[in-house]
């Protein structure tokens, strides 16, 4: 998230996202919340205001991360930001690896496997999800 002013901020869009029914949803209804986590902190920070999609070049060309530029950003005019306070964080345990179980939940080759690419092989979807290629591609050489 880049701060633009004291009521702007933009979001940009980066590998991996491609999430298009959001942008659909933010040129239907405007309106969104954003809800940013600072790991080790219990303390989140909340944003709340008006979004639009935007494909700035000059905005864009500060967004440059590893050589890859996004392809738009979503630029939200600020209406209201507040604090949510940590309990949820400290009752749930969230920073405390001792506490955490990931094998509680299907696994992401799983999951996908089951909602989105059910013609591939588990297999080949879990040697995907944990081979250095997936974390590599979240920005590609070209």
């Amino acid at each position: 998230m880049r701060v633009l002013d004291d009521r702007t901020v933009a979001v940009p869009e980066r590998a991996g996202n491609r999430r298009a029914d959001g942008y659909r949803n933010i040129l239907a209804n405007p309106h969104v919340g954003l809800i940013s986590l600072l790991p080790g902190r219990t303390d989140t920070l909340r944003i709340n205001g008006r979004a639009r999609l935007v494909t700035d070049a000059e905005l864009l060309d500060t967004m440059v991360v590893k050589g890859h530029r996004p392809v738009l950003a979503v630029v939200v005019e600020i209406e209201q930001v507040f604090h949510h306070c940590g309990k949820a964080f400290l009752r749930s345990q969230l920073w405390e690896p001792e506490s955490w179980a990931p094998d509680a939940v299907p696994s992401r080759a799983r999951i996908a496997h089951a909602l989105e690419r059910k013609d591939e092989p588990l297999e080949e979807l879990e040697r995907y999800y944990s081979s250095d290629a997936y974390a590599a591609g979240l920005y590609p050489t070209r």
